[in-house]
């Protein structure tokens, strides 16, 4: 296992443990997926110019405007619930009721 690639997957699996084990706030949640998120791109950008193919040098694009557009969700959804539930406890938030 190359360096590069053990730091890329342990770096996935760092957001993906901070994802799952510290479900306090919305705010850490949605930093841990962006984590993930920004590994994801970079593991596709050196990739795509390992592979010297321009067809597949728009993936990391298509993945960073995902990103860009799932952040900017989880913003929004952020600050609609700290306006109606006044703070961004996961414990607080249940999404079931009206």
């Amino acid at each position: 296992m190359s360096p590069m690639y053990f730091s890329f997957t342990s770096a996935f699996i760092l957001g993906l443990m901070g994802l799952a084990f510290n479900r306090s706030h919305l705010l850490s949640a949605l930093l841990c997926l962006e984590g993930m998120m920004l590994t994801l791109f970079i593991a596709t950008a050196i990739w795509s110019m390992m592979l010297n193919s321009t067809s597949s040098s728009i993936i990391p694009m298509i993945m960073l405007t995902f990103s860009a557009c799932e952040a900017s969700a989880g913003l929004a959804i952020l600050v609609a619930a700290s306006r109606s539930h006044g703070s961004d406890n996961l414990q607080n938030l249940n999404l079931l009721q009206c």
